[in-house]
């Protein structure tokens, strides 16, 4: 008998149904249970030589009565499960291989850890295979991880994890049907597929009477090796797993050997032993009782105590469980320093989470543990309960107040950056300072330079700058290099953050070779905050540099939370380069995977609602952008608040509601105005300069550039440069003075394109020709409409339909008569025209008849015909259902 893979034996099974006079051939497939046997007969019965051929099915231990199979071929032969046939069942199908009918393809399936006999599927005496009858065995391996990701991607999309698909591949062994069954859990409750979503389905129904009953099989003295087993939840040697199992010698080699005759266990290559499924732990320890349970993990605890190195993270696990819980708060202990140690935050924040949450835990270990949950938790991801343990903690007298004042600064830090309430964290800030100022200068100025960061909204450029000066003095008076390592990195923030020229002569001299872990982490934070900066400044080639080596040092220090904020940094320098390709799923992916940290996400959702808009779904837009969290909370760092609001104005002035336009920008406009940093008017000037001339306020849009070109006096930002041009544009043309703004809008549509950003660039260029076309200048005229014509192409290239459609629009009302389509409608019968389409995909994308009819310069019923045709031409009477494939 000769062992093949898949290919090598389907080959033989086709021919033999395929060419006369070819060998017949048995497949024998063997598989452990749920690997997917009973899929591969379905999939060979779908071959297209077996279409032609006389099929016989057959699932053993299912009674009823036994197929007729032809005496020639070409006859497919399917049996299932033979490890459950009858005597009469073996009799048939042994009688049918015997005769060997020519053109026969046989395939045999069954469970090599369930036959009575083991090695003969068929049972004994052997088979009397005819000479000409080829005999194959194939092995149907579990699954690997890309056939696990392929099911996963199958089941939920790409809403899955790399993580998650390796943690199912692990839990489930591979096998198919524990795959299949877990993702079908997972789909049930249409969350996106994390490690946390796979772990909290449990155990599928089918894998855990399985289990059960393989473990009720074996006699009641046998069964405690796979409780053990179990227990223990990984592969162990014969030794552990009976000193686990309390049962030993005689005793205990013949509870292993009926434990894998009865395949409740398995061995692997190296001899150790484990559940057929990783999974089906969770099931068998839910059966045993408590008592029991509680001795077995105390044993377990006693084993994984001698091992060298000590595997701390189970063994505080083993001793919690068993009631031990000084071992469990020393073994918890010594987990998370290690993993801290080891860059593993989320792991050790786990740990101390756990540990503290606990009344168990004395006063000595609370003040030892919650310092390191508290560095862990600033560096790693959002912790909601990191933040309620600390918050306890901060107000326990019975802990050295400077304890109370490193928790409360790393508290502060926590609030501000991770979690998104930086009023609650500046107000903790400011106290820390105030409590470490004596005793740990060093942290004092960790505190203080915190608040020297200008992102804060509602704090003045003048509070910031005070803080830095005092956290320099503070770090000085420390001797601490990461002390001033981490007022150096502020002191970045603030010079890049405010286009200060010198900030890149500072970023420079940033401390990123720095043999010491905590002067990396300040240096890492340092040069990413600096790549966030020069993106807002408008200096893209150089913040794609930076970002570039921040990320790389926040994975030297395992800094997640630095590394989160430099992805989402990326995130909106792609969009602003016009990289859009992809780009909103990258960003829905990444709302999904930092769904608890609003600070983090906010770049991502920002260009949501902005790619929305430019799509036309306005609907859309307004949800992303108007948020609770999304914009003018102190969710949000100041930046993001006006480029938020600026979408928001935008919005309004497209939706003809200028009023709301208006008063949108002008509380925004008090905003940045407050802070001081006009570097980051940029996305909201020309935008609110527009809302308030159309408001009928040309001497507040006039201040307000005036404020701006102040602000920018000596100020390093190309983007606020061409902001401003844009928003001296817009004034001019509001004054009736298109050929003054035309030229104007050139400028900073020029300056966009070196930079470059090109639907900024788009946008201007459009303005300048709607400029050139209304000051009547038919020498320009042709080479105007060549750039509206341009800008189609733009807007369409990047995926701007609403502005493509814009601009298509204005190309029709400016065009020639001569030029247009010659008279007479052409007939598109059950196509739609292309102005259906058009007015089809804006309402589809949520746009009102009004809405649409503004953007297209239609009239509110011509609107109504073409969606009432559109719709009727594609059978559906929703607006959602207005796209159709061109």
């Amino acid at each position: 008998m000769v062992t093949v893979g898949e290919a090598d034996w389907e080959r033989r099974l086709r021919r033999a149904l395929g060419d006369e006079g070819a060998r017949p051939v048995l497949v024998l497939a063997e598989g452990a249970a749920g690997t997917g046997k009973s899929r591969l007969l379905r999939a060979l019965a779908e071959l297209p030589e077996a279409a032609a051929a006389a099929a016989a099915r057959w699932t053993c231990g299912d009674g009823g009565p036994l197929p007729r199979v032809p005496a020639e071929g070409p006859v497919l032969l399917l049996v299932d499960d033979v490890h459950r046939a009858g005597p009469q069942e073996l009799a048939w199908l042994r009688w049918l291989l015997e005769q060997a009918v020519p053109g026969l393809a046989a395939v045999v399936t069954y469970r090599p850890e369930e036959l009575a006999e083991p090695g003969l599927p068929l049972g004994s005496p052997p088979v009397r295979y005819p000479a000409e009858l080829a005999v194959l065995r194939h092995h149907v391996e579990p699954w690997t991880r890309d056939q696990v990701h392929q099911a996963v991607e199958e089941a939920v999309g790409e809403q899955a994890t790399p993580e998650a698909v390796a943690r199912l591949h692990e839990r489930s062994g591979g096998v198919a049907q524990v795959v299949v069954d877990v993702l079908a859990a997972v789909r049930d409750l249409r969350q996106r597929c994390t490690v946390a979503v796979v772990d909290a389905v449990g155990v599928p129904v089918r894998l855990a009477e399985l289990a059960l009953s393989r473990t009720a099989a074996l006699r009641a003295e046998h069964r405690p090796v796979v409780w053990a087993a179990a227990t223990l939840d990984e592969p162990v040697f014969g030794p552990e797993l009976l000193a686990v199992a309390g049962v030993g010698g005689e005793e205990g080699r013949a509870a292993l050997a009926a434990a894998l005759g009865g395949a409740a266990l398995t061995r692997d290559a190296e001899g150790r032993y484990a559940l057929f499924v990783p999974l089906a732990a969770r099931a068998v320890l839910e059966a045993v009782p408590w008592s029991v349970r509680q001795g077995l993990h105390a044993r377990a605890a006693d084993v994984l105590g001698r091992r060298q190195p000590v595997p701390w993270v189970s063994l505080a696990r083993h001793h919690r469980a068993a009631g031990r819980v000084r071992g469990w708060l020393r073994a918890a202990e010594r987990a998370a320093r290690q993993a801290a140690d080891a860059g593993r935050h989320q792991e050790a924040i786990t740990l101390l989470e756990e540990a503290l949450a606990s009344d168990a835990a004395p006063r000595s270990v609370r003040g030892r543990l919650a310092p390191l949950l508290a560095r862990s938790a600033v560096t790693g991801l959002r912790s909601d309960q990191t933040v309620k343990v600390l918050a306890q903690l901060v107000d326990d007298e019975s802990l050295p107040g400077v304890v109370r004042g490193e928790l409360r600064l790393d508290l502060g830090l926590l609030l501000s950056n991770q979690v998104g309430r930086s009023v609650a964290g500046w107000a903790d800030l400011e106290r820390a300072a105030r409590e470490l100022r004596v005793e740990r200068p060093d942290l004092a100025a960790r505190a203080m330079a915190a608040m020297a960061v200008p992102q804060w909204l509602g704090v003045s450029l003048d509070v910031h700058l005070k803080w830095l000066r005092r956290a320099r003095e503070a770090a000085e008076a420390s001797g601490s290099e990461a002390a001033r390592a981490a007022v150096a990195v502020n002191e970045v923030s603030l010079a890049m953050c405010c286009g200060d020229p010198r900030a890149w002569r500072l970023v420079r001299e940033l401390p990123t070779g720095s043999p010491d872990g905590a002067v990396v982490r300040h240096a890492a934070r340092g040069v990413c905050n600096a790549g966030d900066a020069a993106m807002w400044l408008g200096h893209y080639d150089r913040a794609e540099e930076l970002l570039t080596e921040g990320l790389e040092l926040s994975a030297r220090s395992c800094s997640e939370y630095i590394a989160h904020t430099g992805l989402g940094a990326r995130l909106l320098l792609e969009w602003n380069t016009g990289r859009w390709s992809g780009l909103a799923a990258r960003c829905e992916a990444f709302v999904a995977d930092t769904a608890t940290m609003p600070v983090i996400n906010a770049d991502a959702r920002l260009i949501l609602g902005l790619h929305a808009m430019a799509q036309g779904e306005w609907g859309r837009a307004e949800q992303w952008l108007a948020a609770v969290d999304a914009a003018t909370t102190d969710r949000t760092a100041a930046p993001l608040s006006a480029a938020a609001s600026a979408g928001l104005v935008r919005l309004a002035l497209a939706r003809q509601d200028v009023p709301a336009a208006a008063a949108q920008a002008r509380e925004a406009w008090q905003r940045v105005a407050a802070k001081g940093v006009w570097v980051w008017a940029a996305e909201l000037a020309p935008w609110a300069v527009e809302a308030e001339v159309r408001a009928g306020e040309p001497e507040a849009a006039r201040a307000m550039v005036d404020a701006f070109a102040a602000g920018l006096d000596g100020r390093d930002s190309p983007v606020a440069s061409a902001a401003l041009e844009w928003a001296r544009a817009a004034l001019a043309e509001a004054a009736g003075e298109p050929e003054r703004a035309a030229p104007l809008y050139r400028g900073a549509a020029d300056a966009f394109a070196r930079m470059p950003r090109p639907y900024s660039r788009t946008i201007t260029a459009e303005a300048a020709a709607r400029c050139v076309l209304a000051a009547r200048d038919e020498g320009a005229r042709e080479r105007a409409l060549a750039e509206l014509a341009a800008c189609e192409d733009a807007y369409t290239g990047l995926g701007a339909t609403w502005d493509a459609a814009r601009v298509r629009a204005a190309l029709r009302v400016h065009q020639p008569t001569a030029e247009r389509r010659p008279r007479g409608r052409p007939s598109y019968g059950d196509r739609l025209s292309p102005r259906e389409r058009e007015v089809g995909e804006l309402a589809a994308g949520g746009l009102t008849n009004r809405e649409i009819a503004a953007t297209l310069h239609l009239s509110h019923r011509t609107v109504e015909q073409h969606i009432a045709r559109a719709m009727r031409k594609l059978g559906t009477t929703c607006r959602t259902g207005l796209v159709s494939p061109r």
